[in-house]
């Protein structure tokens, strides 16, 4: 009997050595064997059976309502219907902010902006933002806006001065810019003092500009008139 165990050491030994080793994550004791002794006295080896892993699909996002739907594509086919005549204007407006205030606060640019739109809506001037800002470009030092008929390029130098009023032009186009001028349709520099000055009512000083609005009698002027 112990002759018989002595030989069977080593075959249990070489059983234990074939073993799988377990591949790289896994569960240590999903890939252990049991080595047990048979009712006939030899030596077997049983495996543990490894767990199921069951995988969940996830879930498919809701689908959007059919009316949200509907209104995202008014909202779209309503901005390309009118995205040119709005980015024209943007343009235009950002241009005059630019080259006259942009070394003004931002007040400042926002009150040029407001003049600017004020004649838009007076009916004494083009009833268009760019027909505004360049009425009377026709002949030299004859416009309202100087900048644009002084005979030099009116492209942006001053990047960062360029966004900036493109952002306030485009909050004033919007409705989101309070008028600081008070219903302003003209305005001069304070390094300047125009005789068509005392014929206007004066409604704020806000930078290095005096903005005027016509008095209730008064007849409208162009605001390059000496």
């Amino acid at each position: 009997m112990l002759k018989r165990t002595i030989l069977m050491a080593p075959m249990a030994l070489a059983v234990a050595t074939m073993r799988p080793a377990p591949l790289p994550g896994q569960n240590q004791s999903s890939a252990k064997s049991t080595i047990h002794r048979s009712s006939a006295g030899d030596f077997a080896e049983s495996r543990v059976p490894e767990p199921v892993v069951r995988v969940t699909p996830p879930a498919e996002p809701p689908k959007p309502e059919p009316v949200a739907l509907a209104q995202a594509s008014r909202v779209k086919a309503s901005h390309s219907k009118h995205s040119r005549k709005f980015d024209k204007a943007l343009r235009c407006l950002a241009l005059n902010v630019y080259h006259e205030a942009r070394s003004e606060p931002v007040v400042g640019q926002v009150a040029v902006a407001a003049v600017t739109l004020n004649r838009v809506a007076s009916g004494a001037f083009p009833d268009s933002v760019c027909g505004v800002v360049e009425q009377g470009g026709q002949e030299r030092n004859h416009c309202q806006f100087s900048w644009w008929c002084d005979g030099r390029r009116d492209a942006p130098k001053n990047r960062e001065a360029w966004q900036e009023a493109l952002r306030v032009s485009l909050l004033a186009l919007s409705g989101k810019a309070h008028d600081p001028t008070g219903g302003a349709l003209y305005y001069h520099t304070t390094s300047v003092h125009p005789r068509w000055s005392k014929v206007f009512k004066r409604t704020a000083r806000i930078g290095r500009h005096v903005f005027y609005k016509p008095r209730r009698k008064a007849s409208l002027r162009l605001a390059s008139a000496d």
